[in-house]
């Protein structure tokens, strides 16, 4: 808003200004004010809440001279255990409002990004659909009317998935209904008993992608993620008959609530944390996050810019367990994204299961692709092939055909042929298949480039496919330069289970370490995101793409958004078996209890075949089974999470308000590595380091001893090596102490692991250390 003009203007000025002011209006955005938490609990009157909302609206109204104002400009009230509120108003009212005394931070509205079966008889839950005797499934009953919620792109409630046959009574804590109004609102039942949506903020920034106020999902992702956490056993669901068997959540007598804040693969900052407030008042146990930022923080200073960071902290301190997709940013360092360390942050892991088919050449040479069609080839015919990049309209550029975009290959050139398109570039793989079968061709091969090497996946194209890896990618080149008339065919593809080396890291999922938070080893924990069967809607095709009518009521999707799921379904069974542990708790236990080894007993590997260190997989791939009885847990609190903000730098001020006055920074913080965490990182080794760590009993008395591997050039001593606990819930502490080797300093980030044992339960840390001097 323009400052005031004095009245006695001529006219012309006075339009002149008009015509400023709305200049100045088309560059409002949307704000969080952030205050801290609240004083009252979940249990405050909605006169409190109220109140609340009349402070804001005065706090804004005391900047813009007007109340009347404010409450236009503000669309959400944060009242319920947030402190704040989002309002559309100029870059220098934020400015403003940023240096009154009450306010943490104000933050821009930014878009979040989604970060887009087998996998528990890979984990040990079930085999061949038998369920094991030692599986946390008996121990947690399912996860029993735990309750589950997923901040996403909502549910398609139709599923299978989502059918309440046999469940009890929703339980009487739960606050939370199902508020869709229109037409193919989405219902509540016993199974799925909360839907909301919140797209206020997207409204205001890209009103297009709104396509109805509704939590109906009209893209899949949070129909797929809901499912993959707590979906109920669903018998013979499959993709086009490729993994065939039997769907399930990791909790599946889990209640589930879908809040819809994402719309289009875009999450506007707050429309989210008006669903974490919401999620936290209605009475979730669990809350799965299978989005965040393109890139990590870029400074402590941004902690608090970020919604998942201010929501899940508000969730923790309430008891509340946050799950967060690690992102899809790798296989480069410094990618991963939701590293507080509040949260349980999940890289991606592949399972022990392909859907291979063979691409066969003239010159009688196979090569082994991937591929999830639903059409197939004449098995007894080869077809010709072209090259893309000679198969392009008169006006497109080779380079541009070879990428196979909607309308740049020449029908004349590819009818009846198998097209060869590149991988990558600014076209997504399944609209190359398009582009190739709309123009007339039979089928289409991906070709890796140099980069992608040999990351193939599966996707479910609309005609005959299949990808290759790079250097198959180059024999391909050479036979078809070998030869004027170069023929293949493609096999239908297959399921198969039991492929060997498996889990490994995949490509995509982002690594560590966090450059914002180099203290706190992100990510915390790997789990199954590659090819992952789960519930899908059935608005659109598996594929998205609108040309493409076909419809199934599941699908394969990979990314750490399906990673996410898995662990907050693990979650949700700990919390079942174990409801007197903490989120600390629960996380100390999946990460301590994890494998760091395949299923032919050797190191898990990343994608290029080399060995995966903690970066990747955190404290390793999550063992379910093990996690309901780790022994001993590193345990944390909502103090030591302030206290470990204190050591960040945030003042007494902010952490009384961030905890309704509850809490103030010692006199002399800790250093941030000695957060109570389950791994331990020393990101700047100067000469020596000790670092502090506690550990608390939940199991039976018992005398535990240390043993080490120390990083590579770095000497590492634990004190005491002997911890002897004599009844659960008691606690003791340890130091270990790293001492850098001069001759081996610079060389970056090396790794070791630190056991506590008692001969039967095996306490792993993971160890990363960074010597400079």
């Amino acid at each position: 808003m323009a400052r005031r003009r004095p009245l006695l203007l001529v006219a012309a000025v006075v339009l002149l200004c008009a015509a400023e002011w709305h200049v100045v209006q088309a560059y409002k955005k949307s704000y969080i004010v952030y205050l801290g938490a609240h004083a009252y609990g979940r249990d405050a009157s909605p006169k409190e809440h109220a109140r609340a909302t009349e402070s804001h609206h005065e706090l804004l109204g005391s900047v813009l001279d007007s109340k009347e104002m404010a409450q236009d400009s503000i669309f959400y009230s944060y009242t319920k255990n947030i402190n704040g509120f989002a309002a559309h108003v100029e870059e220098d009212v934020a400015n403003q409002i940023a240096e009154h005394p009450d306010v943490v931070t104000v933050m821009e509205s930014k878009m979040l990004k989604l970060h887009t079966t087998r996998s528990w008889d890979f984990m040990d839950l079930e085999r061949d659909g038998q369920i094991l005797p030692e599986s946390i499934w008996k121990h947690a009953k399912f996860g029993q009317d735990v309750i589950i919620a997923n901040l996403d792109s909502g549910v398609w409630p139709e599923s299978t998935s989502f059918t309440d046959d046999d469940m009890g009574e929703v339980p009487q804590r739960w606050k939370g209904s199902c508020l869709d109004t229109v037409k193919y609102a989405v219902p509540c039942n016993k199974k799925l008993i909360g839907a909301k949506y919140f797209n206020k903020d997207m409204l205001l920034s890209n009103p297009a992608v709104v396509d109805a106020n509704w939590t109906r999902d009209t893209e899949g992702h949070g129909t797929h993620t809901l499912s993959t956490a707590g979906g109920s056993f669903v018998p013979r669901a499959s993709l086009f008959g490729y993994a065939n068997g039997t769907a399930k959540g990791g909790a599946p007598r889990a209640r589930v609530a879908a809040y819809k804040v994402c719309w289009s693969g875009e999450c506007a900052t707050a429309d989210v944390l008006a669903g974490f407030e919401a999620a936290i008042h209605d009475g979730a146990d669990v809350i799965s996050v299978s989005f965040g930022q393109d890139a990590p923080l870029a400074d402590v200073q941004s902690l608090f810019h970020e919604a998942v960071t201010l929501g899940s902290l508000h969730a923790a301190t309430q008891g509340i367990s946050v799950i967060c997709s690690a992102g899809n940013s790798g296989p480069y360092d410094d990618t991963v994204v939701n590293a507080a360390p509040w949260v349980i942050t999940v890289a991606a892991s592949t399972v022990d299961r392909d859907f291979p088919n063979v691409l066969t050449l003239g010159n009688s040479a196979h090569m082994k692709g991937m591929s999830l069609e639903s059409t197939t080839l004449h098995s007894s015919t080869l077809y010709p092939m072209v090259d893309a990049r000679h198969a392009g309209q008169a006006n497109t550029s080779p380079f541009a055909a070879s990428e196979c975009g909607m309308g740049t290959l020449d029908p004349a050139k590819v009818k009846g042929k198998i097209v060869v398109c590149m991988r990558g570039g600014n076209v997504p793989r399944v609209n190359k298949g398009m582009a190739v079968l709309n123009a007339g061709g039979a089928g289409m091969i991906l070709a890796n480039d140099r980069m992608d090497g040999d990351d193939i996946v599966a996707d479910p194209h609309v005609l005959p496919a299949t990808m290759i890896t790079y250097s198959e990618a180059v024999a391909l080149h050479n036979y078809m330069t070998s030869t004027n008339n170069p023929v293949a065919n493609i096999s239908p593809s297959k399921t198969e289970v039991g492929v060997k080396n498996s889990p490994s890291i995949a490509r995509f999922s982002s690594r560590g370490p966090s450059g914002m938070l180099p203290s706190v080893m992100k990510p915390d924990i790997a789990a199954p995101g590659v090819d992952i069967l789960a519930a899908f809607t059935e608005y659109v095709s598996p594929t998205e793409l609108a040309s493409d009518k076909r419809r199934s009521e599941y699908a394969i999707l990979s990314g750490t958004s399906m990673s996410c799921p898995h662990i907050s379904g693990v979650i949700g069974l700990l919390k079942a078996a174990r409801p007197e542990w903490s989120p600390a708790a629960m996380r100390s236990a999946i990460m301590t209890t994890a494998r760091t080894q395949d299923n032919t007993g050797a190191p898990m590997r990343d994608h290029d075949g080399k060995e995966a260190n903690a970066f990747a997989y955190g404290a390793g791939n999550v063992h379910p089974n093990r996690a309901v009885d780790p022994g001993l847990v590193y345990d944390a609190a909502p103090e030591d999470y302030f206290t470990f903000l204190c050591s960040m730098g945030f003042s007494t001020a902010d952490m009384k308000r961030l905890s309704a006055g509850k809490f103030a920074c010692p006199a002399k913080a800790p250093p941030m590595e000695d957060l109570n965490y389950p791994s331990i990182v020393v990101p700047s080794l100067r000469g020596s380091q000790t670092v502090v760590r506690r550990l608390k009993n939940v199991g039976r008395p018992a005398k535990y001893l240390a043993s080490w591997r120390a990083p590579i050039g770095v000497g590492m001593e634990v004190k005491p090596t002997v911890l002897e606990f004599g009844k659960i819930g008691e606690e003791k502490t340890f130091n270990v102490t790293v001492t850098s080797q001069k001759d081996k300093v610079g060389i970056g980030y090396v790794f070791g692991k630190l056991v506590w044992t008692d001969g039967t339960h095996y306490v792993r840390s993971p160890v990363a250390v960074n010597a400079l001097a």
